[in-house]
C-alpha cells in the first residue's frame, strides 16, 4: 500500500491510500480518482515528503507497545478476577442455563447464583422475557481447553 497526497484542480488538499503507482494511475486513467472535497475529477499527486523512522520513533513505538501490554496484563487480571468471584459464589449449570433462570424467573426453582451457556437464540428469548441475564466476558473452562 501507498499513500499519495493529492491536490484537485481548484486547490483542495487530501490524501489517499492506493495498491501501487500503477494501480493510481490506472484509476486515475479511468476517472476513479476523485476530490474528497468537491469532486472533482482532476486530481494529480502533491509535492510529499517522505516517512523517515528515526530513533526517537523506534523509542516511541517501543513505549507505546509497552503501554499496551501493561494494559492487557491488567486486562487479563481483572478478567481472571472476575472469573474466580462467579465460579466461587454461583453454581454452574452448564448448558441447562435458559432453562434453570426461566424456572428460577417464574418461581418454579429456588433463586440462586447460575452461571452456564446458552444458544443466542435462547439468551435473546430471555432477555425479551425480561429474565435477568447477562453475558459473561470470558468462555466456560470446558470451552478454554
Amino acid at each position: 500500500m501507498i499513500r499519495y497526497a493529492l491536490k484537485c484542480d481548484r486547490g483542495h488538499a487530501f490524501e489517499s491510500w492506493f495498491k501501487s503507482a500503477e494501480a493510481f494511475d490506472a484509476l486515475r486513467g479511468a476517472g476513479h480518482v476523485n476530490c474528497a472535497v468537491c469532486g472533482s475529477a482532476s486530481v494529480d499527486k502533491a509535492v510529499m515528503a517522505p516517512r523517515v523512522s528515526s530513533a526517537r520513533d523506534a523509542a516511541a513505538t517501543a513505549e507505546a507497545e509497552a503501554a499496551r501490554n501493561a494494559k492487557a496484563a491488567e486486562v487479563k487480571a481483572a478478567l481472571a478476577q472476575m472469573r474466580k468471584h462467579v465460579e466461587t459464589h454461583s453454581t454452574y449449570v452448564g448448558g441447562n442455563f435458559a432453562r434453570e433462570a426461566r424456572a428460577m424467573h417464574l418461581g418454579d426453582a429456588p433463586e440462586r447464583a447460575i452461571h452456564g451457556e446458552a444458544k443466542p437464540d435462547e439468551a435473546k428469548a430471555l432477555i425479551e422475557d425480561g429474565v435477568p441475564v447477562m453475558p459473561l466476558p470470558f468462555l466456560p473452562k470446558s470451552k478454554v481447553n
